[in-house]
Parts: C-alpha cells; sequence; structure tokens
C-alpha cells in the first residue's frame, strides 16, 4: 500500500511479504471460466494454516471478495443488512480452506456513519484476516472520505489507491468514486491515472495484474452512470501485461466481459440486488421475495495456480447449498446452448449433475475420455460422480462450441 511499494505493511499491521502463495473468495449464483486471459478453473494446491493466516504449498493464489455491504441501510429490499453481512463472513470461515486475505470493493456503509463503519469494521474483523479496501461513494458521503481513511485507508495514498504484490500477482486497488459530476461516469482522474503509470512501470508484462475498484472500469450501461469515463486511459498502462483482471461491484450483480488480455468481472452485493441495465427506471435497490433474497446476494472465490495460470472466479449465493454440504455435488444447468455455471470447484467424492432446459439435444462428453453422457433431451439429466482430484475439461459434441470444466480439489 505504500508508495513506490517500498513499504511491505498495511495499516493493520499485516507483513505482504508472508502472503507467498494464498486463496480467495468472494460471489454470487453463477461460475465463470476463461482460458488466455479468460477466466478459468483449475486444481487448488493442498493448503495449510500458519499464524492465522492460510499458505498455499506448492504454488497458487486464492484470495476473497465482498462487495456493497451498505452496512445502514434498512429498507424493504433488506431490512437487516448486518445479518447478510456476517452470512458472507460466516460462508468465509466455514470454507474448508479458508483465504488468506480479502478484498471489499465499497460501499462498506449506506451513509457513511462513524456507527456503520463500526459496524463494518466489527464484522470484518471475525475473519481474522487481512482485508484490503477501495471506498464506494457511500463511504465519502461525509467529511470528504477522512471517516473511511483514518479506519481502512491507512498506508494509502490520495484517496486511497494503492498496490501490493502477492504470490506473484500485482494488486492494485483504485478509487473511483470522488469528484463524481452530475450526470457524469465515475473518475479516477489525473494524479492517480500519474501514480498508476508509474506503479506497473517497474514489473515485468508476465505479472498477473488484479485491479479491484468500486464502480466498473468499462462501460456497463452509462444511462446510470455504470462506468468510468477515463478508464480507457488507466487500461493503457496494462496492456503489455498478458494477464489482467478487473473487479469491481457498485452494480449489485454479476456482469463479465472479456476484451483482448483483461477479464472484467462485476460482484453481487451482500446488501440488495440491483435490476439489469435498463430493465427499470433506476438502478435503486431492487425488492425481491423473502425467500429469493439469499439467491440474489454472495461471495465469490478467486484463484491462481500460479502466475502464468489466468484467475479462477466462482460465485456463491449466501444461500447454502444443503446438496453441496452434504455430499459435494453441483448441479450445472444446459441452456441457451451454455453450461451455467461454466466452471463447477467440488471436493473429491462429489457429484456433478447436468440438466438439459434447452429446446434441443446436447451431450456431455470429457476432453479426456473420462465420462460420457448419453445425448440428452429437454428437461433429462446426467451426473457423474468424480473420485480423484484434478480439473476436467468437458464440451458437447453436438455443439463442440458449448465447454465446461469440473474441478476436484
Amino acid at each position: 500500500m505504500a508508495k513506490d511499494n517500498d513499504e511491505h505493511q498495511d495499516g493493520n499491521g499485516y507483513d505482504r511479504r508472508g502472503f507467498l502463495e494464498c486463496m480467495a473468495w468472494v460471489g454470487t449464483a453463477a461460475v465463470w471460466t476463461m482460458a488466455g486471459g479468460v477466466l478459468k478453473g483449475a486444481p487448488i494446491e493442498s493448503v495449510l494454516r500458519k499464524s492465522g493466516m492460510t499458505h498455499a504449498m506448492g504454488g497458487g493464489l486464492r484470495f476473497a471478495q465482498i462487495s456493497d455491504s451498505h452496512i445502514g441501510f434498512d429498507k424493504p429490499a433488506n431490512t437487516d443488512v448486518t445479518a447478510t453481512l456476517r452470512a458472507a463472513v460466516a460462508k468465509i470461515k466455514a470454507a474448508s480452506e479458508p483465504p488468506a486475505f480479502v478484498l471489499h470493493t465499497g460501499d462498506l456503509t449506506h451513509l457513511s456513519k462513524p456507527a456503520e463503519f463500526d459496524t463494518l469494521q466489527q464484522i470484518m474483523s471475525e475473519l481474522a484476516l487481512p482485508v484490503f479496501y477501495v471506498p464506494g461513494e457511500h463511504d465519502m458521503l461525509e467529511d470528504d472520505g477522512r471517516s473511511y481513511l483514518q479506519r481502512f485507508g491507512k498506508g494509502t495514498q490520495g484517496a486511497g489507491w494503492h498496490s501490493f504484490d502477492m504470490g506473484g500477482t500485482h494488486f492494485i486497488g483504485l478509487v473511483n468514486v470522488v469528484n463524481l459530476k452530475a450526470g457524469g461516469l465515475g473518475t479516477l482522474g489525473d494524479e492517480q491515472l500519474l501514480w498508476l503509470e508509474k506503479d506497473v512501470k517497474r514489473l515485468k508484462s508476465s505479472t498477473p495484474i488484479v485491479v479491484f475498484a468500486h464502480i466498473p472500469l468499462w462501460s456497463v450501461y452509462p444511462e446510470w452512470g455504470w462506468g468510468t469515463d477515463d478508464s480507457a486511459r488507466a487500461l493503457s498502462y496494462l496492456k503489455r501485461f498478458g494477464s489482467v483482471s478487473v473487479l469491481n461491484g457498485h452494480i449489485h450483480q454479476v456482469m463479465q466481459k472479456v476484451e483482448g488480455n483483461v477479464t472484467f468481472h462485476t460482484a453481487m452485493s451482500t446488501a440488495f440486488p440491483q435490476p439489469a441495465p435498463g430493465t427499470a427506471p433506476s438502478p435503486g435497490p431492487m425488492k425481491v421475495e423473502a425467500d429469493r433474497l439469499r439467491k440474489v446476494l454472495g461471495i465469490a472465490r478467486m484463484s491462481f495456480i500460479d502466475v502464468n495460470h489466468p484467475i479462477a472466479i466462482t460465485d456463491l449465493t449466501l444461500e447454502d447449498d444443503t446438496r453441496a454440504a452434504a455430499g459435494g455435488g453441483r448441479d450445472v444447468q444446459i441452456d441457451n446452448f451454455s453450461f451455467s455455471p461454466p466452471t463447477a470447484t467440488i471436493p473429491v467424492g462429489g457429484t456433478v449433475t447436468w440438466m438439459n432446459k434447452d429446446d434441443v439435444p446436447h451431450n456431455i462428453v470429457s476432453t479426456t475420455h473420462d465420462f460420457k453422457s448419453p445425448v440428452l433431451d429437454t428437461d433429462e439429466q446426467f451426473s457423474h460422480r468424480f473420485d480423484k482430484p484434478g480439473g476436467y475439461e468437458y464440451f458437447c459434441s453436438l455443439h463442440p462450441k458449448m465447454t465446461g470444466r469440473v474441478t476436484v480439489e
């Protein structure tokens, strides 16, 4: 977080040099896979606990993202955002391989009140893990963001931007919620952009880059301010890197885009959902049925096998998956000529069940001939148990552009 990365400790006193190889979480209800700059699942090496932190052995990096907690919000969309944040924290703590650190991509609070910051800080401290923050616009409503910076921005630059290195990956926290203009988008500003250019200049082009900010760095829906007006300049400094992942919050839903070497991924909120772009008069909180709320809130987990692999992102809802918890199972739907989620992670001995919801037949074929389904017509299903760890690629032999992956760990 220190200028030019000369300091190794963050504001909480954690030594970043200790995070040589780690694990990650954050999420929602979809799983994404890519290759060659595209998100892709992969097997993870065994981990162990040491000094309250988890270090992957033999390579690998895992970390966590939480976003848009909005502590203090109490309207019908979710009258208890503290409880849903606690559910997200509990899900992380319950992981068989807990993350070594967490990213929070802003809107920690709803009104920037001291009591709201205090509640957020207390809940996040229950993780007993380092947490790295960037602010959302709701965190900068009072005193020019000083309350946020005093609690969560120690050792950062300007309005809270910072960078750090872990496990061969360079992480960059950007702030694009200051000096927002009427009717405009997020903005980074000259000072931060000059800092960013200098920050990455020393890095080798083979270094994986993870950028995290609150407002998306791509134009999701400018009519609602879902984008950053000077993001092109920021991304121009990252063109020479082979793998760049950009993580955002703000829009309270999972959306993904790939442009060349850059993968963009937005996270769901732990507080309330927002409508899909352009499907409502405004992007405000969206009320859903009480029994559905935790299906549209969540956490996501992220991992690198090593510096030569693209990042893998798995989104998970806050609602407990009792089938997965009991037997390590995972359901994959086939619809619109795609597997959803395209990447599934299960424990050894777990089962994946594919259900065809399309109007045309499909099948599931392992690229290494480990398993093959019969042709599945609409509403037919196929299950396979995985008894060995590893990564299992598969596709539909009737429509070979349909691909997926199962990671068994």
